[in-house]
């Protein structure tokens, strides 16, 4: 069954089980296929749109508002848009804001990102929870000329994002050093100039604002690809190990990340994983991941610690998650999600490896989760005068 459409419409998006929206086009003309998640954030369409961990999918915004403070380079947490697409309420107006250089749709454009306004997204979302994660087709034509058979049978032909390592395709293509801190009024983003610890990030798809709160820290950070191999993490003699976020299927992604991780793992060094990262410290421990029925995309998750009862409001993306149950003896859970109760953090028992599936460098809290980069430094200083 289709949506009602507007009289001319310029974009639609195909459901692989034949639902059609139609609306307005803008960014990019043409098609693309993916799966579609909703983000229910009121702020940082950007940082979504950019955030490496969104590729192979399309973003529906549940907030109508998008597009109305326009893009900025130094809010891009990648060079260019990572997700697909994306799906938005009401077409974007004029940018209204002192920190705008360009126009979402013109930015859109640009980079290549096919998008879709006038769409009921309440009803979308409504959709992707009932039934999870769809694989769709979006369109974009200005002429409004769309084969919607065959939309539909792209939606049903790819293969979707289990069984898939998107880390390769978004990670560095070489190491490089990293100094830059967290943007503080009024100079911006000032550099790291007397770092305390040695860092080696591993690059499975890192957001830069990560790269600058592990900087903020007291961090000299050296970011090397998703594959590299142990010897190559630690022939940089780290004080410390970090495993950034990332997209696709951590299963695919651990066939080589796993081992790499497990041999850092007996060189007893301070490890900290966010995101992928979590859910690659969690497979080389020895626990097993799924796949969720929408996934948790948003910036006011509470996820609840522990060892302190504190509740900290956070920012999640990700649709794979870490199965609490399958954690191994010496292995515990330390956050949980107050929303459904799946783990977002696991430590190993009297040792300095730790993880969390939430983006505590999104602060939404806005600094709920800062502690966890501090505690990192806190466990090298440990090592080096124990």
């Amino acid at each position: 069954m289709a949506a009602s459409a507007p009289s001319k419409p310029t974009a639609c998006l195909a459901l692989a089980d034949g639902t059609v929206f139609y609306g307005t086009g803008f960014g990019a003309t043409g098609d693309t296929v993916a799966e579609l998640c909703f983000n229910t954030a009121m702020t940082g369409y950007q940082e979504i749109m950019t955030d490496p961990s969104y590729a192979g999918q399309i973003v529906t915004f549940t907030f109508p508002h998008i597009g109305n403070t326009g893009v900025t380079p130094e809010d891009d947490e990648t060079a260019d848009p990572v997700a697909a697409g994306m799906v938005v309420k009401w077409d974007p107006t004029l940018a209204s804001n002192w920190r705008a250089t360009e126009e979402l749709k013109d930015w859109l454009t640009r980079t290549g990102r096919i998008a879709i306004g006038g769409v009921d997204t309440r009803r979308l979302t409504r959709a992707i929870r009932q039934q999870g994660a769809p694989h769709v087709a979006l369109a974009h034509d200005p002429e409004g000329n769309f084969d919607i058979e065959a939309l539909v049978a792209k939606a049903r032909a790819w293969s979707g994002l289990v069984g898939l390592d998107l880390a390769k395709d978004v990670t560095c293509a070489q190491s490089y050093r990293w100094d830059q801190m967290r943007w503080a009024w009024p100079d911006g983003y000032a550099r790291q100039e007397a770092p305390k610890h040695k860092v080696v990030a591993v690059d499975y798809g890192a957001k830069r604002n990560i790269l600058r709160c592990l900087a903020s820290a007291g961090c000299d950070v050296t970011v090397l690809p998703a594959t590299a191999t142990a010897e190559e993490v630690l022939a940089h003699n780290p004080d410390g190990v970090f495993l950034s976020n990332g997209p696709g299927d951590p299963a695919a992604t651990g066939e080589y990340a796993v081992p790499m991780i497990q041999e850092v793992l007996k060189a007893d060094l301070p490890v900290f994983g966010i995101c992928l990262g979590h859910q690659m410290l969690a497979l080389a421990l020895g626990a097993k991941t799924v796949k969720m029925n929408h996934g948790h995309h948003g910036a006011n998750h509470p996820v609840k610690e522990h060892a302190t009862g504190k509740v900290e409001i956070t920012s999640m993306n990700h649709g794979f998650a870490v199965d609490a149950q399958t954690l191994p003896e010496g292995v515990e859970e330390t956050h949980v999600s107050l929303f459904d109760g799946s783990n977002c953090g696991i430590r190993v028992s009297g040792r300095p490896v730790y993880s969390v599936q939430h983006h505590p460098e999104a602060s939404p809290g806005p600094q709920d989760s800062f502690y966890l980069f501090e505690r990192f430094a806190e466990a090298m200083a440990e090592r080096k005068t124990a």
